[in-house]
């Protein structure tokens, strides 16, 4: 092995992970869910509920493409956007 490939191995190569453009929001997922669920004459909030409790999708209608929506994200993404938005608007 050369000096060239010696002192190559031994640098750190920096890796940045950028974000899909394409991603949607966990804001934007829960209202376009909310707004299929009104679509469908559900009740959105005990729907949406439903589904962060216990993982169900069965919870959320595929109308609109909103259960594959709410699958993009973990539940525990869509409760922080949920706590963020509250305890922002309760301050």
């Amino acid at each position: 092995m050369s000096s060239s490939d010696k002192n190559h191995l031994d640098q750190t190569v920096k890796f940045d992970v950028v974000a899909d453009p394409q991603e949607i929001s966990s804001r934007d997922i829960l209202f376009l869910v909310h707004d299929a669920l009104q679509d469908k004459e559900y009740h959105p909030i005990n729907q949406i509920v439903g589904y962060l409790l216990s993982g169900d999708p069965a919870y959320i209608p595929r109308h609109n493409n909103a259960r594959s929506l709410i699958r993009k994200k973990e539940r525990d993404e869509l409760i922080e956007e949920l706590v963020r938005f509250y305890l922002g608007q309760n301050r």
